[in-house]
């Protein structure tokens, strides 16, 4: 990977942030990190600073289809990692704005990436479990890839539509495309979106014992939901991005399913077996709906056609988090006005 030029859409992000890390630890030349604003956003959260020398940042919003198409000639990326876009809330709050990103700014990305003189290597999608549709459709176990696909809310069919713009691109071009369907994500960055309320959770806990008072969080919703440790995702990124691999294909990420009650109570046992379960109260909302988002995912495919890829237990990914949100609290708290 010593000539490998990477461009990450929405890199500096939850997700986009981790994967960045794990690009650079494989070994990638240099890293073109885009967003809207051009700063380091949660890159700090990851990695030390300043940043290293092998990433370049970059303004680019997926809006503006010139914009994006200049980015591409001008570094002219052997690899992309496209995880820019909005998410279900910013979607339903504004439609046509939600379209114009999630699949005007997808297909924008493509066609720059099309015209390139020399090919890419590797085009990578972060589509998401948002393209199957209500649990009730899928009688088997596990949710496969190729099960029928019914998108509950926009968010899920403009997922699909960027699958869809992918695979065309793929046959036009032959350059390799993988599409990654994922469902919760969390852990330490994660505080965007409505699934973000399991993390934002932890949060409350650390902040609370960090202040020495108790935070109160009410799960908006309930029901099962297939959860991913945040840096078992950008491992998958990253991996898919570099791996051999020819042709196309959509893969459901390794994460595993469980009650939104059990998770909550997963998050007391093990906040208070770090000392902080006094600071603990979570609750799920009275007539809280159901997680609209399909579970269960089958994760058989990808482990196949990337051996390695991680799903970190759910214990172990609870315990990390908290530590770290624990430590980042304390940090800030040392850093308040009138603080000693």
């Amino acid at each position: 990977m010593s000539d490998a030029v990477f461009l990450v859409t929405g890199g500096t992000g939850c997700i986009g942030a981790v994967t960045v890390r794990d690009l650079l630890a494989a070994g990638a030349a240099r890293i073109v990190v885009a967003s809207r604003a051009a700063t380091p956003g949660l890159l700090p959260l990851w990695l030390p600073t300043p940043l290293d020398a092998r990433i370049t940042l970059v303004a680019a919003d997926l809006e503006d289809a010139a914009t994006i198409h200049r980015l591409v000639a001008e570094h002219r990326p052997t690899h992309v990692v496209h995880l820019g876009g909005l998410q279900s809330p910013d979607c339903d709050a504004d439609p046509a704005r939600g379209m114009a990103v999630n699949v005007g700014g997808t297909q924008a990305l493509l066609e720059a990436c099309e015209r390139l003189a020399s090919p890419l290597r590797r085009f990578v999608f972060a589509s998401s479990a948002a393209v199957y549709g209500p649990r009730s459709l899928y009688p088997g176990p596990l949710v496969r890839e190729h099960d029928p696909l019914q998108p509950p809310n926009r968010y899920g069919v403009w997922k699909l539509a960027g699958e869809h713009l992918c695979r065309l691109f793929a046959q036009r071009t032959s350059v390799a495309t993988v599409c990654l369907r994922l469902n919760t994500t969390y852990g330490k960055g994660r505080d965007r979106g409505r699934t973000a309320a399991t993390t934002t959770a932890m949060k409350h806990v650390a902040q609370g014992a960090a202040r020495g008072v108790v935070e109160p969080f009410v799960m908006p919703y309930r029901g099962r939901e297939n959860y991913h440790f945040v840096e078992d995702v950008g491992a998958h990124f990253a991996t898919v991005a570099m791996a051999p691999f020819i042709g196309f294909g959509a893969f459901n990420i390794r994460g595993t399913t469980v009650e939104v009650r059990d998770f909550l109570a997963l998050i007391r046992s093990v906040a208070t077996g770090l000392g902080l379960g006094e600071r603990c109260d979570l609750t799920i909302a009275t007539g809280a709906s159901e997680n609209l988002f399909v579970s269960d995912l089958d994760d058989h495919a990808i482990q196949a056609r990337f051996p390695g890829v991680p799903c970190t237990k759910l214990l172990d990914g609870v315990h990390r988090t908290l530590l770290e949100f624990q430590r980042l609290s304390l940090i800030d708290q040392k850093t308040e006005p009138g603080a000693r």
